[in-house]
């Protein structure tokens, strides 16, 4: 169904693409919610869900709604789902607990079949790049600069490793000749920023393979990439979590490593007996 959705997701009416959104992004909700309280959470009306269906050539709403309850059965079985939904009630979860319980599950299922393929993927293209590019804005923006700080360990040869845009160190003309044998790590979750997908998408124009970190099969960053790994933003809080982005960079990293075949434990421990040379880490006084 998530296949089908995506597949004639452009060429829905705009309030059908917001309903098949919610339904592409909160599997579990589709499950587990009412008709009426999804329609809410998307922002659309109940009958806006009802034609969702009948345009996938379902009956109505209650099919769908059937075909991921029989999918969260299945992948729950022999165990009980925590809803995690008490806050102060008789569970004893604290708030705290709820949230590193649900940050420990995010983080968990990109360890999945389906997940793990979408990084062995998208880590061929990564080790068999010519240059390496990373690029992301506001929140965005810590994620691409920790994968380009650790992938400038593990790049071995003239292998060129640099973060671009307005807040790195090199501007976006960085990318003004980067062509085919390149490769741009394109971090963005909803909302999108601007010139993340336009850049992206001149990138793509140019010949780069672009790799997307983002949160949603239709991510405009999604169309984009050649390769793209998808992880959820949401949280038990007021916030969008990038915890589970931060987890799929360091996967992505560590799997490109392994199939460059340098001894990147060896280089971190060049780089950090350089710096420390020089004086940049705090010694303790004696």
């Amino acid at each position: 169904m998530a296949e089908l959705l995506a597949e004639r997701f452009e060429t829905m009416p705009p309030q059908l693409r917001i309903a098949a959104r919610f339904v592409l992004d909160h599997p579990k909700d589709v499950a587990l919610m009412s008709m009426r309280e999804q329609a809410q959470q998307a922002g659309v009306s109940h009958s806006t869900m009802m034609r969702l269906a009948r345009w996938l050539g379902l009956e109505g709403y209650e099919d769908m709604r059937g075909l991921y309850a029989r999918a969260l059965r299945e992948t729950t079985a022999g165990g009980s789902a925590r809803q995690g939904t008490e806050r102060d009630g008789d569970s004893g979860f604290s708030t705290a607990g709820i949230v590193a319980d649900a940050l420990a599950a995010q983080i968990s299922s990109l360890g999945e079949y389906g997940n793990a393929m979408q990084f062995i993927a998208a880590a061929e293209l990564v080790a068999g790049s010519r240059n390496l590019f990373g690029l992301g804005l506001r929140s965005a923006y810590p994620v691409a600069s920790h994968f380009v700080d650790i992938m400038s360990f593990a790049a071995g040869g003239d292998r060129k490793v640099m973060l671009v845009g307005e807040m790195a160190g090199q501007g976006l003309e960085a990318l003004q000749h980067a062509g085919r044998g390149d490769v741009l790590l394109a971090v963005g979750m909803s909302p999108y920023e601007r010139t993340t997908i336009e850049v992206a998408r001149q990138s793509a124009r140019q010949g780069v393979g672009v790799v997307a970190i983002t949160d949603s099969s239709v991510s405009p960053l999604t169309r984009v990439a050649r390769e793209a790994i998808i992880v959820t933003s949401n949280s038990q809080s007021f916030f969008r979590s990038m915890a589970p982005a931060f987890a799929a960079v360091e996967i992505l990293a560590a799997l490109t490593a392994a199939r460059l075949g340098t001894n990147a434990a060896e280089r971190v421990k060049q780089s950090e007996e350089q710096l420390a040379a020089f004086g940049i880490y705090w010694k303790p006084p004696r």
